[in-house]
């Protein structure tokens, strides 16, 4: 026989290691768990490099492992753990490696992924899983793990942490200067391509810098791709339109500069979901990732979406016809965005944030 959820967790244990866009999608759920028992300890097991974007978030315990230190650092984890015991184990990662990790961790109940959103076979180490769901957005996928334990406010909060250094640190950047935040790149890793053209970032840049008066700062890592793809942008742009500070900001420095912009542009990746956490209108670029499950949130009704052209093109399938997450993994498919699409979607990201503005309201449900 499983043993039952509990009714009123005193220690609810969160494992989810990556990746910097998932820890931002995962933020209300654990809203969620505080509103509904505000005295209960939350320790969430994190990824080193996540660990760096979330730090100081409130009401949090953070135990960082270090993917990197293999089996040897999961060793030092367990030991570090082994006089905690859980009520219950949120087991949000869907790997092999977090499903071994857990085994070291005491709590009578481990909560995963239900078998259709199971990945590398999560649900032979939980007892208890999700409700099953159709065509979910990552985000609701978390917030599931929480409705799994009764929990019915499903209202979306994030308050993230971000301290005074990080905002001077943008500043130092930003000049203060009216601004977008255009992210080109998403993560270097073999066959992502996730990437949209030099060109056409650079005609966006153009159009906001001429008809808008938005000087846009380049973001991004420190990875010589990351690099000579923002140089490539900024050779093809006026002077004064552009501030290349691919790979000069941590991860709370590009919060804050993420904070203070007009509206933010990026691929499938991390700062785009980073965005939506702090509030900023976001325009996400997709074609060989569906953003009906992957877009930023809040801002999915201004993602450009042409995956399914991709689809048609290049699986020679329709939407309907592929697996809910399935990728288009051509080199290619990230050419199907036009340039006059996104500053069509650009246009009406700024007209509609400047009117909640006016009117006061916010973007959270």
């Amino acid at each position: 026989m499983k043993p039952s959820l509990p009714v009123q967790p005193n220690h609810i244990a969160i494992l989810r290691l990556s990746a910097l866009g998932d820890v931002c999608n995962l933020v209300p759920t654990v809203r969620a768990l505080q509103r509904q028992w505000p005295q209960a300890r939350i320790t969430w097991i994190i990824g080193k490099g996540e660990y760096s974007l979330l730090a100081g978030l409130s009401g949090v315990e953070f135990v960082v492992y270090d993917k990197s230190t293999g089996v040897k650092g999961m060793r030092a984890l367990w030991r570090e753990l082994a006089d905690t015991r859980f009520d219950v184990l949120l087991h949000m990662q869907q790997s092999i490696r977090a499903s071994m990790l857990s085994l070291g961790l005491k709590t009578p109940v481990r909560v995963g992924f239900d078998k259709a959103r199971a990945k590398d076979a999560q649900h032979w180490f939980t007892q208890h899983h999700i409700s099953p769901r159709a065509q979910p957005h990552v985000l609701e996928s978390f917030m599931d793990f929480a409705r799994a334990l009764g929990v019915e406010d499903d209202r979306l909060e994030w308050q993230m942490a971000v301290p005074a250094a990080a905002y001077d640190e943008a500043k130092l950047i930003s000049h203060e200067s009216p601004y977008l935040v255009v992210n080109p790149c998403s993560n270097v890793r073999l066959r992502n391509f996730r990437n949209w053209s030099v060109t056409g970032y650079a005609s966006v840049i153009e159009y906001a810098w001429v008809q808008h008066g938005l000087k846009s700062v380049l973001s991004g890592g420190g990875s010589s791709l990351e690099r000579e793809i923002g140089e490539q942008i900024e050779a093809l742009c006026q002077p004064d339109s552009v501030i290349n500070a691919i790979g000069q900001t941590s991860l709370k420095g590009l919060l804050a500069l993420i904070d203070g912009a007009r509206a933010v542009i990026a691929p499938d990746t991390g700062p785009a979901h980073m965005a939506n956490a702090m509030g900023t209108p976001t325009l996400g670029l997709y074609a060989t990732t569906n953003p009906q499950r992957a877009a930023p949130y809040l801002w999915r009704d201004f993602a450009v979406n042409a995956y399914p052209e991709a689809v048609r093109t290049f699986l020679h399938k329709s939407v309907e016809d592929v697996n809910w997450g399935q990728r288009v993994r051509h080199a290619d498919a990230m050419d199907l965005i036009k340039a006059d699409d996104v500053i069509a979607k650009l246009d009406a990201l700024l007209a509609y944030s400047a009117e909640q503005s006016t009117t006061g309201t916010t973007d959270e449900s």
